[in-house]
Order: structure tokens, then sequence, then C-alpha cells
């Protein structure tokens, strides 16, 4: 008799994805549809939530059946978010190594933009000077980082914090932080770009970013498919490994500056 193992193995690398399609009403902003997305996101066997905020549509992917009841209980908090389902059901097989739709560089198209005009700036300001000064051109950086990305989350403050909400240790017990940590972005930017009290501030910076960093490995080793809220609720970036290496570079900058006074 043939073994049955590759037949085993076959098996276990196929899964059944079921997407059910779901109107939703009561969404009127990307707050909205972040705090609907989190909500959905945390019952039980919920693969992937998408969510068009134009058609008033959630695209959920299961791993197993899931009952509207179930999606329904999870809004019940919320009542001006009303769920129910769609006629239509699209079912369809897929592999575990199965790519996503979009390349790493369009998903992160953004991101990378930015650093990468941030940092040209950085890089001359600290040749200014003639030779080129490693200090002035961190300093720089980080102020670039931390208006900019801030400036995006002041686009839809409300937005941002419900999907910091999501991930952040402080932000999940204390939802107000969301709020307060923009404006707290907003002043260390401000402090780096007038080099006000650089010890405090990078000291400030170092101990904030270290915060923020928790949430976001305990989110990306969880493989929680959730919206990084680094720039706001503008953009629909995914928690992932790009996340870490943005706060831990700011970090580690800090530590760098500090280091150096």
């Amino acid at each position: 008799m043939l073994p049955c193992r590759p037949m085993v193995i076959l098996y276990q690398q196929i899964q059944i994805i079921m997407t059910h399609t779901y109107n939703i009403t009561g969404m009127t902003c990307t707050g909205c549809l972040a705090k609907v997305q989190g909500l959905l996101q945390q019952v039980p066997n919920i693969e992937k939530v998408e969510i068009s905020l134009a058609e008033g549509t959630a695209d959920i992917t299961m791993k197993k059946h899931v009952p509207t009841a179930d999606l329904k209980q999870a809004l019940a908090a919320y009542p001006k978010y009303q769920l129910s389902e769609e006629e239509v059901h699209h079912h369809h097989m897929s592999t575990t190594d199965a790519a996503e739709n979009r390349t790493w560089l369009q998903t992160y198209k953004p991101i990378l933009l930015i650093f990468g005009y941030i940092l040209a700036a950085a890089i001359i300001a600290g040749r200014y000077t003639g030779g080129f000064n490693i200090t002035t051109a961190m300093r720089v950086f980080m102020s670039g980082f931390f208006l900019v990305f801030s400036f995006f989350k002041l686009l839809d403050l409300a937005g941002f914090a419900d999907s910091y909400a999501m991930y952040d240790v402080v932000a999940k017990r204390w939802r107000g932080w969301g709020y307060v940590y923009v404006f707290v972005e907003l002043g260390l930017g401000l402090a780096f770009a007038l080099n006000i009290a650089p010890v405090t501030v990078n000291a400030i910076m170092v101990t904030v970013m270290s915060i923020s960093l928790i949430g976001v490995l305990q989110s990306v080793f969880s493989k929680r498919q959730i919206r990084c809220a680094c720039l706001g609720a503008v953009f629909n970036l995914p928690m992932s490994t790009v996340t870490i290496i943005e706060d831990g570079l700011m970090i580690l900058m800090g530590i760098v500056m500090l280091g150096m006074m």
C-alpha cells in the first residue's frame, strides 16, 4: 500500500477561505471605518476585513463560517453601525502561500517616498556647513519624521485614535492617548527642528517610541492583520516588520544622539 503521508501534507497546505460580503450602515468617515474594522477583526475565525466606505460594504474573510449574529454582536456597543447580509457570497480555494494582490513595493510606496524625502532633506542639512554633520542630519531627520507623520494623523484625528487603540498598549486602555500622542509627535518635531533641550527631547522620544514599539511587536508576532496607524487613517498600511524598523530606527537614533551629548 502506498504511504498516505504526502496526501496528508497536501491536505494540510490547502484551506477553505470564505469571503462574505455584508452591508454596513452608519459609517461616515475613516474613523468609523477603522472602528468597525477593528471590532470585526476581533471576532474569532475572522481572517481579514476589507471595508469600502463609499459603498458601505465589508468583505469579511473567514477561516470557517461565522454566523451573522456574531458579527452583529461585535458591533452591538456601537448601535449606529448596522450590519446585514448581502445576497452574494464568494467562496474560493486558497493555499497558505498565496500571494497578496499588491506587491510589497505597491503596499509601502507612500511610506518609502516619505522616508526618501525626509532622508534627502536630512543629508542636505548635514552637508550645509561644508563637511557632514551627522548630529544635524539626524536631528533634521527626526524633526521631519515627527512633523510629517503628525500631519497625516491630524488629517483624521479620530480615525487615528481608533486605529491606534487596536494595538497600542496605552491606547487600548485609554483611547484618549491616541489624541495626545499626535500632539506629542508634533511637539517632538518642533523641538527637534528648533534644537530645544536636546537631551530631554531625545529622552522623551526614546521613551514614547519604545512604549509604542511594544504594541507593534505584539501585533506583528501574533500575526494580526490590522492597519498600521503610523500615517493616520489616510493610508491603509498593514502592520508589519516595516513598522518595527520604523519605530526601532527612531529609538536607535535617539539613543545615539543621547550618547553623543
